[in-house]
């Protein structure tokens, strides 16, 4: 399994339903919840949006890309759905998070 979840990772921005998933990886939907629950712990959805908001942190902490780039380039589509998984994830809005950031790296 680990080659598909490499490939998703480097093709977050994508649409990655389950069906595709299960293609990438030539297994049956059933099989893909097995795999990715005995490899990552999560399922496959829980997974993908745990990358997604990874890669999104990682934009915003690295990038001056608008939140709206940030949301596409991470596979939200919208700044909108970004945002709400974001803060229930992090606690945070994704401007908080950047501004937090980077007030950080320039205290250093």
């Amino acid at each position: 399994l680990a080659p598909v979840l490499d490939v998703i990772r480097t093709r977050i921005g994508e649409a990655w339903p389950l069906g595709r998933m299960a293609a990438e990886a030539a297994m049956s939907l059933r099989a893909l919840h097995r795999r990715f629950r005995e490899a990552t712990g999560l399922a496959p959805g829980a997974w993908l949006l745990a990358e997604r908001l990874a890669r999104a942190q990682e934009l915003l902490e690295t990038t001056a890309l608008p939140v709206e780039r940030v949301a596409e380039a991470a596979g939200f589509g919208t700044a909108a759905t970004l945002r709400l998984h974001f803060r229930a994830r992090c606690g945070l809005s994704p401007t908080a998070w950047r501004e937090r950031f980077n007030a950080g790296r320039k205290a250093a």
